[in-house]
């Protein structure tokens, strides 16, 4: 293949090139996604750079310079340059001593290709010199990127007893960049699907949302449910979960809404509260999201108002109420929330001694008013005044 150079904006950032001064540019290369995004045309985010120096000559040469450095992953070779452009994740060239499918025990190395062949995907062992921008392709990643392929660097079955959270990434992966199946990686992950129970729920649960959270993840997912790789990790999803996920996703598309991968997750399971709680612990979900995830078990955007489902249980959770209903929630867009313009004080003052009698007051008013559609304070005061005669 001829050679190939990087263009890519972020590459001329100043900061980078000061650390490519600092450390070196034949000690360094930029790797993984910013390299495989930019060779899509896609947003770049995060930069990660391979180097032959070990972490504690980088820390000392980054320090020496005035450059903060901390020590992330520093038992595994991985140091973190903190840089005004964004930071810079540096790991030292590595290769596998052993591996559990859980974790691994690396060793350092000092060749380029040898750190390439403990990766994961083809296309992500793709390494730019920093300063040619000259890509090195060791194992026809930038074949597979053309063909948008999401292909294991040697035999699937061995890289994912590496790391079984591999299976997971490479659906990930190929809903993301994948037009064409690779075959071995489909048979492999099916085959070694049970070894995912092995794994922390965190890790899972990252790589779930991950993956839902992506434009179409439709035809992954349903592959993943066909090939039993899904009900090892979520066996509350059936047939019927599948299909309400498709019916949310057709309805995001017409609504224009943006993926929420909480929302689809909710459309898979079966609309049982405590269910979805169990889900989200057993995923190990901070405690909003478990509380989320209950609140859309339960729906209840089927016949309200969308304005007023806003009002009670916020503009986010309406949205999603309402797109789990197949509802249309336009009614939200460019509206603020309102604020009850009646206080209890107000009541008392009008003669209501202190007590329930004030909150059963505050109650219908405020029922009434949502159900005028939040009318302005003037006729607050109406309302009131009706509800205080057929109380006298």
């Amino acid at each position: 293949m001829d050679q190939v150079i990087l263009e890519a904006d972020w590459a001329a950032r100043e900061d980078l090139a000061g650390l490519v001064m600092v450390l070196g540019a034949e000690n360094l290369r930029w790797v993984g996604g910013a390299v495989r995004d930019s060779l899509l045309g896609a947003e770049v985010h995060d930069i990660d750079a391979a180097t032959t120096l070990h972490p504690e000559a980088v820390m000392a040469a980054l320090k020496e310079a005035g450059i903060k450095v901390i020590p992330t992953g520093i038992d595994h070779g991985t140091v973190t340059a903190v840089l005004p452009g964004g930071n810079v994740e540096i790991t030292t060239l590595r290769k596998d001593v052993a591996t559990d499918g859980r974790r691994a025990t690396v060793t350092f190395a000092e060749d380029w290709a040898e750190d390439a062949a403990r990766r994961d995907f083809t296309i992500n062992a793709l390494y730019a010199h920093p300063l040619s921008l000259e890509i090195s392709d060791y194992f026809e990643g930038l074949s597979d990127l053309d063909a948008r392929q999401v292909r294991f660097i040697g035999d699937a079955h061995e890289r994912i007893a590496e790391d079984h959270l591999r299976i997971l990434r490479y659906y990930r992966f190929q809903a993301r960049f994948g037009a064409m199946l690779d075959g071995e990686a489909e048979e492999a992950c099916a085959d070694m699907a049970a070894t995912l129970k092995g794994l922390s729920r965190e890790r899972v649960a990252g790589e779930l949302l991950a993956l839902l959270a992506l434009p179409e993840p439709l035809a992954t997912v349903e592959r993943m449910f066909a090939r039993g790789v899904l009900p090892v990790v979520l066996p509350e999803v059936t047939s019927a979960g599948m299909a309400q996920l498709a019916a949310l996703i057709a309805f995001e598309t017409l609504q224009s809404a943006k993926p929420a991968p909480l929302r689809r997750l909710a459309a898979m399971l079966p609309a049982e509260p405590k269910l979805a709680e169990q889900v989200a612990a057993r995923l190990r979900l901070s405690t909003a999201q478990k509380k989320a995830l209950s609140r859309m078990a339960k729906r209840g955007g089927e016949d309200a108002d969308p304005r007023a489902l806003a009002y009670r249980e916020g503009p986010a959770m309406a949205r999603d109420l309402l797109l789990l209903a197949g509802r249309d929630a336009e009614a939200l867009d460019d509206w603020d929330v309102p604020v009850f313009p009646l206080k209890g004080g107000q009541i008392v003052a009008r003669g209501v001694g202190a007590g329930p009698e004030v909150a059963r007051i505050l109650q219908a008013v405020e029922a009434r008013w949502i159900a005028e559609n939040f009318p302005p304070e003037d006729r607050v005061s109406a309302l009131l005044d009706e509800e205080l005669r057929q109380r006298a």
